[in-house]
């Protein structure tokens, strides 16, 4: 079984690889092949069974990048997946969403996976790449986690008007009387503040930005983008491993980062009305749940706006929908039902759970779980 998560640190060597990967995505087909290549799988079922309609045997490399967040949980899924079909290798670049969109969307790869939906544009160029439209679908939802490093600082109680203030540099030092007031029972130390955002374009930053815009919109008055405001101060890390190993390096430093990644680090609790919640996979999916669908969307396009600023009791407000993003058609049959095989593992009841457990995410409703698998089987193959 090949399990691949792979690592791009050579700019040459993934160039060398898109380049190549564009022939498969598109349709003549260098890495991939179908040892049957008769009927089209159909992308699984609910129930998580084998992933193609048939039973017939699936043979071939399967390439796409994307999203750090959902490294963790892309592993289950390789590993699930290919357990059930041992001839098939699926690679996944966890080099973050801005580049994994930016890989799909010029055809380099035959899925990407990403914190943000495709935009106008993107989904423009993605439709010339495709020959048809792409769409976002929502198969990993995940509390986005602040983490600190503060020894002696247990429980620490962050209101959205005082974290936004934290990361635009209003507010430099712990003992700050904000955070005093969110904390009435901590002893806070005059340690300097030292806050880490992503250096790279990245779905965890827009998502993280945005809940700032819309929860505290008098602190935070930047542009909602994945591109961290440059004039702000801070330490960068790349993708969410360098952020995670910032706030690791050194005390004072607060950062954000998919809540599967923190591992050990000290985590604070968000204000949510009148209350501190702590992330967890059931307080993300009470907002999911609560929130309607983006406007404006195509046909199968599924797409969540997220309530940011909901008041609801036990929500954990800070949370990021990954998406993963596909071709409505793949001309060659052979990477057509490669995907629909491995997305339909994905959004299975065996995908979900190989996701939860190694990754704390929240499986998607059964609800949303059948609409994303009706879209997966109405792929078109050839």
């Amino acid at each position: 079984m090949n399990l691949s998560i792979v690592r791009r640190t050579l700019a040459p060597v993934a160039v060398a690889s898109a380049a190549a990967l564009v022939l498969a995505a598109c349709g003549s087909d260098p890495d991939t092949s179908n040892s049957s290549n008769e009927d089209t799988p159909d992308g699984g079922n609910s129930e998580g069974t084998d992933g193609d309609a048939g039973g017939e045997s699936l043979s071939g490399t399967l390439n796409g990048a994307g999203a750090s967040s959902q490294e963790s949980a892309v592993q289950a899924w390789i590993a699930g997946f290919q357990g059930q079909h041992p001839d098939v290798t699926v690679n996944y670049a966890p080099e973050g969403s801005g580049a994994g969109r930016e890989q799909f969307t010029s055809g380099a790869v035959a899925f990407a996976g990403s914190d943000a939906a495709l935009d106008e544009e993107e989904l423009a160029a993605a439709e010339t790449a495709c020959g048809a439209p792409a769409v976002d679908l929502p198969l990993f939802i995940d509390p986005i986690a602040v983490a600190y490093n503060l020894p002696g600082v247990d429980n620490l109680q962050l209101g959205p008007v005082t974290l936004a203030n934290i990361f635009n540099g209003t507010i430099t030092t712990w003992n700050d009387p904000a955070i005093a007031a969110d904390n009435p029972d901590a002893t806070l130390p005059d340690t300097a503040i030292t806050p880490v955002h992503r250096s790279d374009e990245s779905g965890t930053t827009e998502n993280f930005v945005e809940y700032l815009a819309a929860a505290a919109p008098e602190a935070w008055t930047y542009e909602v983008s994945g591109e961290w405001p440059s004039e702000l101060p801070g330490e960068a890390g790349a993708q969410t491993p360098g952020v995670i190993a910032a706030v690791q390096a050194a005390e004072g430093t607060i950062g954000y980062a998919s809540a599967a990644a923190v591992g050990d680090l000290q985590t604070a609790a968000i204000g949510v009305g009148s209350e501190f919640v702590e992330y967890s996979a059931e307080a993300a999916a009470v907002v999911v749940d609560a929130s309607p669908r983006a406007e404006g969307r195509a046909e199968n396009d599924i797409v969540i706006e997220l309530a940011r600023d909901t008041t609801e009791s036990g929500a954990y407000p800070i949370v990021l929908i990954s998406y993963t993003i596909v071709c409505t058609a793949y001309s060659d049959p052979a990477v057509g039902d490669l995907v629909k095989a491995y997305v339909g593992y994905v959004a299975s009841d065996e995908g979900q759970q190989a996701a939860a457990a190694a990754a704390g995410s929240a499986p998607i409703s059964p609800e949303l779980q059948s609409e994303v698998q009706a879209v997966v089987e109405s792929i078109e193959v050839g």
